[in-house]
């Protein structure tokens, strides 16, 4: 399966048929064109799709498919940006609050989760250049750090850094100055999976020479 964390086009404007080409495609769309949403494909038809987190003023952005595969449930989400400013920014910290009691609610019965997409934080310093200079930046935040660690203290585990510790790992940068030649981005991309998961985890990378964006594709390897 492949998901695709975010897009700025409706399903109706595309005139290809993933269809054709073997895949499965599910997706969640702003009511705002060109906003935000998420997209699934996947060649595996799920044994059912949901849309949403349950309330509106964040359905209303396209932010979350879950699918169900037998007893794995994957859900792609595109957390809010709070660099708009305050107003923006309380919105992105309802947004995740409400995000991991879903989870919370979710696991009780569905306790095989893979979690993907653009979670719009990096977690530790590590995950930014020049940290230091960006501690009162949204994505960086220490509310925000402290949300990811909570999150993944709440039973999950952060795919990529299982595999590597190494600085200077980012999955997205500005378009402005020359970042991404110079290296000078964000890790905020993320395949979360739930402990109970953790024996079948085989790899987890960074696609960084993959350019078709400000974002680079992230991947994940489980073996079922």
């Amino acid at each position: 399966m492949k998901q695709i964390l975010s897009y700025k086009v409706l399903k109706e404007q595309i005139t290809f048929n993933f269809n054709e080409t073997g895949y499965f495609d599910y997706w969640n769309s702003a009511q705002r064109k060109g906003y935000s949403g998420v997209l699934l494909l996947t060649r595996i038809k799920p044994d059912n799709v949901e849309y949403g987190i349950g309330i509106d003023k964040f359905d209303i952005e396209g932010r979350l498919i879950r699918a169900d595969f037998g007893a794995l449930t994957l859900i792609c989400v595109y957390v809010p940006s709070g660099t708009m400013g305050d107003i923006r920014q309380d919105f992105k910290m309802e947004f995740l609050d409400i995000f991991q009691d879903f989870i919370n609610q979710l696991k009780k019965s569905r306790p095989n989760i893979i979690i993907s997409g653009d979670i719009n934080i990096c977690h530790k310093p590590i995950d930014i250049n020049h940290p230091e200079s960006h501690t009162d930046v949204s994505g960086f935040l220490p509310e925000e750090c402290e949300w990811v660690t909570k999150f993944l203290e709440s039973g999950f585990i952060d795919t990529f850094r299982a595999f590597n510790k190494e600085p200077g790992q980012y999955s997205w940068w500005s378009y402005r100055a020359g970042a991404r030649q110079k290296n000078l981005g964000w890790r905020i991309d993320y395949h979360f999976i739930s402990e109970t998961l953790k024996p079948k985890l085989r790899n987890a990378a960074i696609l960084k020479d993959v350019y078709h964006s400000d974002h680079c594709p992230v991947m994940v390897e489980i073996d079922f």
